[in-house]
């Protein structure tokens, strides 16, 4: 770690931001009238919320360890470098997706940003019974236009490249996905925790060797497969959204890696949602409408991205994949091709939705849709159906043709009574 490096505090905070005019610039000069909170829930930063005279801001910093584990944890201060070039990209290849940047310290590990306090988590919306608007629309496209744009269907070789050699630096984080999301979930790792009552489910996954050696066919590509930069962790918690707008924020898994990857880490969430829905919903026809929405988001964000995908391969693909010169520029269709790179995306994406279904209820970071349910016995239940169908989609992910299938098999898992 830089010497020079302190984590951030509530009473010095101004103080020592105080002197970065892109900050004062839009919050005011008068520091010491600026109203600072502190607003980070998640595993890894330090998130402030700065208001002034002028204006307000957010303040996110590296701390030099794991925040949900302590400091026998280290992790080095640089993710927030490569979340500040996740976002660079993110907005150009998906303007107005992503809180805009106004200051980046790579000594402090801190970025300034727009702040987006009228917005809420996706998780805690979805947990609330909230919806939201577009939803499917908006992130399908933003999983379509990151698949492409940062391929080599779209990029100039040499950028894409260089691209791939800076993102395969983000080592630590990397290895967080690796271990956490594809290998901890399938033996008894430390720091995995589950729900009491879910051992024979547990045992049913862990002596699965097909499954376990599909998911582990799927680190191979995570770790070798350099299709396109990835925002890495696009889970619920990392979607923020009014009831009509959406952004995505917190890329600082970000790597070159397949292009189903986001896709499928997404759908995984919705479908947690899905299954834990009859916990947070008293009434049975409130709790059978919102299972339809999420559904229906889940089918709406694949139809999204299925065409804008085929847009931008129709007219923008300009780079060393599928060229123009050996398809339209003869005459000839490269629908077959299309459909042949759409066929492993999908794949891909439902063999990662299968995995991180796995890893939410197994290994150590888990999702708050599951354990905001305080009767442990109906949690258990509600993840069991979870944990089974994930194994499903790991086993069938070159099998299950299309979202409605995998909707399909949703409802289907919903019905079964397991535990």
């Amino acid at each position: 770690m830089n010497k020079n490096y302190s984590a951030l505090t509530l009473e010095e905070l101004p103080k020592r931001l105080s002197q970065i005019s892109a900050i004062t610039d839009r919050i005011g000069t008068n520091f010491s009238e600026w109203k600072v909170t502190e607003v980070g829930d998640g595993n890894l930063n330090l998130v402030f919320i700065v208001v002034g005279s002028k204006g307000k801001i957010v303040i996110k910093q590296a701390l030099p360890y794991v925040r949900v584990v302590g400091d026998s944890w280290p992790l080095t201060l640089e993710r927030a470098y490569f979340e500040y070039n996740a976002l660079v990209r993110q907005e150009e290849r998906d303007p107005g997706i992503v809180p805009s940047v106004f200051h980046f310290d790579r000594e402090q590990g801190l970025i300034a940003m727009e702040c987006l306090d009228s917005h809420k988590i996706l998780r805690g919306k979805l947990i609330a019974g909230e919806k939201v608007k577009n939803l499917g629309d908006v992130i399908g496209k933003h999983c379509a236009r990151l698949a492409f744009k940062g391929s080599d269907l779209f990029m100039d070789t040499k950028d894409k490249k260089h691209d791939v050699s800076l993102f395969q630096k983000n080592l630590e984080l990397m290895s967080i996905t690796e271990n956490l999301v594809f290998t901890d979930p399938y033996f008894e790792a430390k720091m995995n925790n589950n729900t009491k009552g879910l051992d024979p489910i547990i045992k049913i996954i862990r002596d699965d060797v097909t499954m376990k050696t599909r998911a582990q066919l799927m680190l191979l590509k995570f770790t070798s497969n350099t299709e396109t930069m990835c925002h890495g962790d696009l889970h619920s918690g990392s979607i923020m959204c009014t009831e009509t707008d959406t952004k995505v924020i917190d890329p600082e898994f970000a790597f070159y890696g397949p292009m189903g990857f986001d896709l499928g880490m997404n759908i995984a969430n919705y479908l947690m949602a899905f299954f834990s829905q009859p916990a947070h919903r008293k009434n049975l026809t409130e709790i059978n409408s919102f299972q339809k929405w999420i559904l229906k988001v889940i089918e709406e964000t694949i139809q999204a991205f299925n065409d804008e995908f085929s847009n931008l391969w129709y007219n923008n693909r300009k780079g060393i994949l599928f060229p123009k010169c050996l398809f339209e520029d003869q005459e000839q269709s490269s629908q077959f091709a299309l459909n042949s790179v759409f066929k492993n995306i999908w794949s891909d994406a439902v063999s990662v939705c299968g995995i991180e279904m796995h890893r939410r209820c197994l290994s150590l970071a888990h999702n708050a849709d599951f354990e905001k349910i305080e009767d442990l016995s109906y949690r258990a239940k509600l993840e069991a159906r979870n944990l089974l169908m994930g194994r499903e989609l790991i086993l069938n992910s070159d099998k299950i043709k299309d979202a409605s299938e995998l909707t399909s098999l949703a409802i289907k898992f919903n019905e079964r009574n397991i535990l």
